[in-house]
């Protein structure tokens, strides 16, 4: 039993999971590739534009694919930012590349478009940038120092499911893409990814790569009489069980994203004013974003009115929780050369930014208790002197 009356995170149903899963139970096939996943294959194909999709285990084996597919080898580098999670960095890694950590915008919290040119060298072989919170990454000035360069680009989508950039879906302007559908994310089936594939002479190798090295979908499809050992590979697939809730998620996602929207306005709404009063940040959305409600968050004037308010919503039954802590500055990546100080805005905002409870059937009354909760909390006297210096190094401009 938690003792949290508001959780961060609750999965929810959007009605028809367990039918689907007994249906899946019904037909007499729940390992990978049944009809469920062809189902969900063909809506996201559909959605996003994509050349194709394959749905995975997990994100991280979606980027583990991708680097796999970009035959990544040791002493190839890649750019990607410190502030993301460890599996952005491990799937290339695990195939002997260096990672090159470039710091984050203060506004979007997105990997700093600017900075990467000075990143590349004779070793750069891709670009990773991550739509963090689902807010797009400055996509066309990405793709067009990869294309100078002559550089891959694989989006780590995870949290930008139906976002856009400029009016194109996230997770469609590089080579390939990775989407999560983790029970953290707006959709989702407990553990699960999927590979956005945009380049269409990828798919093949893909499918015989996600099927342990074997060119079993061939074979599905009546292109060979067998089977056999044909690449690398692993075991990838997930269970139908798990393609089945997920198709029941994706068939709502209207409804899904409209109740988080309203959630993400409402605190916006609501926090403004107390944020602008005591130089707090909210997030930033561009207007040629449009953004899925991913998460909501509070940039902090210091570590210490963070951890204040974080105690403050934990004594009141609410739970709030901090995100990234810097790759760069890790055990393992001051292994590959990163040091304190190489990416100043992420080590700012790993320390101050607190993200508040955010789940697609939370309440009016669930929400308005952390609101209320909020403008309960006395900012107190560290707030003061660190107010100034928060709005500069936090608030940047677009």
């Amino acid at each position: 039993m938690t003792k949290y009356r508001i959780p961060f995170n609750r999965p929810s149903l959007t009605g028809d999971e367990l039918h689907y899963i007994a249906d899946a139970i019904a037909q007499g096939h729940i390992s990978g590739d049944g009809a469920f996943t062809k189902k969900c294959h063909a809506l996201l194909k559909e959605t996003l534009n994509a050349a194709d999709i394959l749905l995975t285990t997990s994100c991280t084996h979606a980027l583990e694919i991708a680097a796999l597919l970009l035959d990544i080898q040791p002493g190839d580098e890649f750019i990607v930012p410190s502030f993301t999670f460890v599996s952005t960095v491990n799937a290339f890694v695990l195939r002997g590349a260096r990672p090159v950590f470039v710091d984050i915008r203060p506004d979007t919290l997105n990997l700093d478009e600017k900075l990467v040119e000075q990143a590349i060298t004779h070793a750069t072989r891709l670009i990773v940038p991550v739509h963090y919170a689902g807010v797009g990454c400055e996509m066309d000035v990405l793709m067009e120092i990869a294309n100078t360069h002559n550089l891959n680009v694989v989006e780590d989508n995870a949290h930008g499911l139906f976002g856009s950039y400029k009016g194109k879906p996230l997770g469609t302007f590089g080579a390939m893409a990775t989407q999560s559908f983790h029970e953290t994310k707006n959709i989702v089936c407990g553990e699960g990814g999927a590979l956005v594939i945009n380049e269409p002479h990828y798919l093949e190798r893909a499918e015989i790569i996600r099927e342990k090295g074997t060119n079993r979908s061939r074979f599905l499809r009546g292109q060979v009489d067998k089977y056999t050992w044909v690449d690398i590979g692993s075991s990838y697939l997930p269970s139908d069980i798990l393609a089945a809730f997920l198709y029941a998620q994706l068939e709502k996602r209207e409804m899904i994203q409209k109740s988080r929207a309203q959630i993400w306005r409402h605190y916006i709404e609501e926090l403004s004013d107390w944020a602008t009063t005591y130089g707090i940040g909210l997030p930033t959305v561009p207007d040629d974003c449009e953004q899925p409600s991913h998460m909501f968050y509070l940039l902090m004037p210091s570590p210490e009115v963070r951890r204040h308010l974080k105690d403050h919503l934990d004594a009141r039954g609410i739970l709030a929780v901090s995100h990234y802590v810097p790759l760069h500055s890790s055990e393992m990546g001051r292994a590959y050369g990163g040091y304190e100080g190489q990416c100043p805005v992420t080590e700012r905002v790993s320390e101050c930014l607190l993200r508040l409870p955010f789940f697609t059937d939370m309440s009016a009354e669930e929400q308005n208790v952390v609101i209320s909760a909020i403008h309960e909390f006395e900012v107190g006297s560290t707030h003061g002197a660190d107010r100034q210096s928060s709005e500069h190094f936090l608030l940047g401009s677009r």
